[in-house]
């Protein structure tokens, strides 16, 4: 008797059953998620064509759009690279203060994105600290596109370095050694073990750098100086347009971002999961 009940235990498991667990996350994920997105998406279809063909023929809207999704992508693929490298020193080294850096690359999750903004900005801007040296050089960072990519490097780099960590933590030396033992070179190494190892891990932090970029807001107001046609990002332009009360047009530019955004990463998770089950074979 008790071994048929501790059988059924171990077969059912400690939490509740599937059906269970399965209707509270759909539940959840409807109200949390779901829910809002469904209430944005009636409202963009109730525009019409005259209303979205306002929205999509401004040049100052599709610069703005332009401008987030570009400098979001420029941001995240300079991430992969800093961050992969980060990584690699923190898992493969042992130094002198290595936990205060490691624990340091977590500050920009937790430090208001207002508070950024403001630092970089006294960082770069003409009287700042940089930019007073770096203006006269001719190189304008703060209230220029490239202020916008310094600031969204500085939040999406605790994403690919998290991410790439425990990939390496578990990549064991030993399959180097192997490789060098068989006559590779540390450029092939890298190549043929270390890199397609390391890929899903860098997608996965490419998308949620990326992911987080097209909706800064807080870190990039201030040192975008938000010039029309110039530094204006998209959901800087959704606030204006909430102050005019063009409520309809806020909603054309948040469901335009929404389908780009959703696109863009569908692609991103699915190379992700594709080259992680080739991994598994």
């Amino acid at each position: 008797m008790i071994h048929a009940v501790s059988n059924a235990m171990r077969r059912a498991g400690p939490l509740p059953g599937f059906g269970l667990t399965l209707g509270l996350s759909l539940v959840w994920l409807g109200f949390i998620v779901l829910l809002p997105l469904l209430a944005l998406a009636v409202k963009a279809a109730g525009l019409g064509v005259d209303g979205w063909t306002a929205v999509l023929s401004s040049p100052r809207v599709q610069h703005a759009l332009l401008l987030s999704f570009g400098t979001a992508f420029a941001a995240a693929l300079f991430n992969v690279f800093a961050g992969a490298l980060i990584a690699w020193v923190f898992v493969r080294y042992r130094f002198s203060g290595r936990a205060f850096f490691d624990a340091l690359i977590d500050l920009p999750f937790a430090l208001p994105t207002a508070v950024a903004g403001i630092a970089l900005t006294a960082l770069y801007s003409g009287n700042g600290w940089l930019g007073q040296y770096l203006e006269p050089l001719g190189l304008k960072i703060a209230f220029t596109p490239i202020g916008i990519v310094a600031a969204l490097v500085f939040v999406g780099l605790p994403f690919t370095v998290r991410t790439v960590q425990p990939v390496l933590e578990q990549l064991h030396v030993e399959y180097e050694e192997a490789a060098a033992s068989l006559g590779a070179s540390r450029a092939m190494t890298l190549r043929r073990v270390v890199l397609p190892q390391l890929l899903p891990a860098l997608l996965t932090g490419f998308s949620l750098a990326f992911a987080r970029g097209v909706g800064e807001y807080g870190s990039v107001i201030f040192i975008a100086g938000n010039l029309p046609n110039i530094s204006e990002i998209a959901p800087l332009l959704i606030v204006i347009r909430l102050e005019e009360f063009d409520y309809n047009g806020a909603t054309a530019i948040a469901a335009l971002m929404l389908a780009l955004s959703f696109v863009l990463l569908f692609i991103l998770n699915a190379l992700t999961r594709r080259l992680a089950r080739g991994q598994s074979y």
